[in-house]
């Protein structure tokens, strides 16, 4: 019995001591990953245990005129932040802030929890501090465990051009915006965010990179010193861009449009770059910079006149007569056009069991396509656009980029309208509709619904026999395509001529816009637009060639009146500045 015990006690050892050997194998190996392989990946959790990463904002990227003058630019404000796990009565504290910097403590308190981001993470609590905000924290500073004031850059337009539709603004990234973006990794709260115009449509160039700092603290939380182990990386800056403006021709077009609701664009149709864009009523380009009080911004929002609305991108307009050209095209490409017939204008004419009047009532007598052409003559389009099928007017609207985006690098533009018989059917039935139609679409007026941004595309189209690029406003390298119509080069000389004739013959309802200038030499068309919501809408386009240069112009004056009266006066301003600029533009 005692031989076999102990053989017995014998097999427990031998197994005892394999089994030792295994958790000594088993440790060392683990002991081997943690302390060699894995040694980085522990260093880091453990200073993750004493060392605090801090981010501070990157200021964004200037954006520049043509001649890198600074259209929007950055400067220094103060934030109030506090480190919530250094803040012993937040309550308390939130009332100490709010009395020394003279606000709401609730607003405090909202701003806590709209950026809180952890327990040692600074949290943004206010900004926009004045020089007495901040001399009245550091005066009570010992009041104030864990709170600290710091500067991030923020938006300042140092020129004085307003063009807040195209320059759009940047909002700060809280919990709700961080939500809904797109590239949520990119951004941290408390960053800027372009929102809208070229701060969003640029937003990859402009945005920068945030710097990182990295600060030793003690148990409880506290800072203690700089983790000199690790590399701090400071802000860097987001890249500028520079836009096709003119500063001193936006400023001008701006000042014309002071108390006056529409819009003016000038263009360089060779390029397709734009020189001024001026959306009236707008607003002060730094409202969103800046604390927003809820009574500013419903005000801004329910004003009647909609300053928010990029006028020139989202306005849809009836254009009137400025679109002529479109059914002289759509004429001359038709084999049952006669060129050479003229027309014979009474003042009105019937259709079937309606009468279309002119806006000469009187009449113009008999006329030929480029007379009625200066004069706009509508009874001239009512004759002769009446052998032609809607959907053919239809495509040639189209072929020029009517109904279509133009592709402008700004965001939120609308398409507009231009209506086809499937266009009609829908909306008043197989037997609600007439040819009518068709008459009103050949002078402009009716559904057709276009944008003052698709006319500019349109009159750069037209300057330059369908060889325009796409308009733009920063300097790129590749364009979007633009629409390119196919015309015969007689149709191009044929409007041409036309709207030349518009500018110099006795009666042409652009002569206004003119110049008295030797070798001035304008192309234009008014419009008058009926209005079914007030007067009629006042329209001037055109281009001219002067100093072996093309400049385009549309300015839309709503609720004006007359094209001809008000609109082509205008353009008579615009043009005399840019002529009496050195060499129109420096680029």
């Amino acid at each position: 019995m005692l031989k076999s015990d102990n053989i017995v006690s014998h097999k427990q050892y031998l197994i005892a001591r394999i089994l030792s050997w295994l958790v000594i194998i088993l440790l060392s190996a683990r002991y081997f990953q943690i302390q060699i392989i894995e040694h980085e990946l522990y260093r880091l959790k453990s200073n993750t245990n004493r060392i605090r990463k801090v981010t501070k904002n990157a200021p964004r990227g200037l954006i520049l005129d043509r001649n890198g003058e600074i259209l929007v630019d950055n400067y220094p404000v103060y934030v109030l932040t506090a480190i919530p796990g250094e803040m012993s009565n937040k309550s308390n504290q939130f009332k100490l802030i709010a009395d020394y910097i003279e606000s709401d403590s609730n607003k405090i308190r909202s701003n806590y929890k709209k950026y809180y981001r952890g327990r040692f993470v600074p949290t943004r609590l206010a900004k926009d501090m004045n020089f007495m905000q901040l001399a009245n924290l550091e005066e009570n500073k010992l009041n104030l465990e864990g709170v600290y004031y710091d500067q991030i850059p923020e938006r300042f337009y140092p020129n004085g051009v307003r063009a807040p539709h195209l320059f759009g603004y940047v909002k700060e990234v809280d919990r709700t915006i961080r939500k809904n973006l797109k590239n949520k990794e990119l951004y941290e709260l408390g960053d800027l965010v372009g929102w809208s115009g070229l701060e969003k449509h640029y937003e990859s160039f402009l945005m920068g990179v945030r710097g990182t700092y990295f600060y030793e603290v003690d148990a409880s939380g506290r800072e203690v010193g700089s983790a000199s182990e690790l590399k701090d990386t400071r802000p860097s800056p987001g890249g500028n861009i520079q836009t096709t403006i003119d500063l001193q021709l936006q400023m001008y077009c701006e000042k014309l449009m002071v108390n006056k609701k529409g819009v003016i664009l000038v263009g360089q149709p060779e390029s397709g770059g734009i020189l001024a864009a001026v959306s009236s009523p707008d607003y002060p380009p730094d409202f969103f910079t800046g604390l927003i009080t809820e009574s500013d911004w419903e005000n801004l929002k329910n004003n009647p006149d909609k300053p928010l609305m990029n006028r020139y991108l989202q306005g849809k307009y009836i254009p009137g007569s400025i679109v002529k050209m479109i059914t002289q095209v759509t004429l001359l490409n038709s084999e049952n056009f006669n060129k050479d017939m003229k027309q014979y204008c009474p003042g009105f004419y019937q259709y079937g069991d309606r009468i279309f009047g002119c806006w000469f009532t009187e009449g113009h007598g008999d006329l030929s396509l480029t007379e009625a052409m200066s004069v706009s003559c509508d009874v001239f389009f009512y004759k002769t656009i009446k052998q032609i099928k809607l959907n053919t007017l239809y495509d040639s609207f189209k072929e020029f980029g009517f109904g279509l985006k133009t592709k402008i690098d700004i965001p939120n533009e609308v398409s507009g309208l231009v209506p086809d018989k499937d266009y009609m059917f829908k909306r008043y039935g197989k037997y609600g509709w007439s040819q009518g139609v068709l008459l009103n679409l050949a002078i402009g007026q009716g559904e057709l619904l276009v944008t003052p941004m698709q006319v500019l595309n349109y009159v750069n189209l037209l300057a330059t026999k369908g060889n325009s690029p796409n308009c733009h406003f920063v300097f790129v390298d590749n364009l979007p395509k633009n629409v390119k119509p196919v015309l015969k080069n007689e149709i191009w000389d044929s409007i041409h001529e036309g709207l030349r004739a518009a500018i110099v013959s006795k009666n042409g309802t652009g002569k206004k816009a003119d110049i008295d200038l030797e070798g001035f030499k304008l192309y234009g068309k008014t419009g008058t637009a009926e209005n079914s919501h007030g007067d009629d809408h006042a329209w001037f386009i055109g281009w001219a060639d002067y100093d072996n240069k093309k400049h385009s112009i549309v300015i839309l004056l709503e609720n004006a009146g007359s094209g001809g009266v008000v609109a082509a006066p205008m353009a008579n301003k615009v043009f005399n500045k840019l002529v009496n600029k050195n060499d129109l533009v420096s680029k």
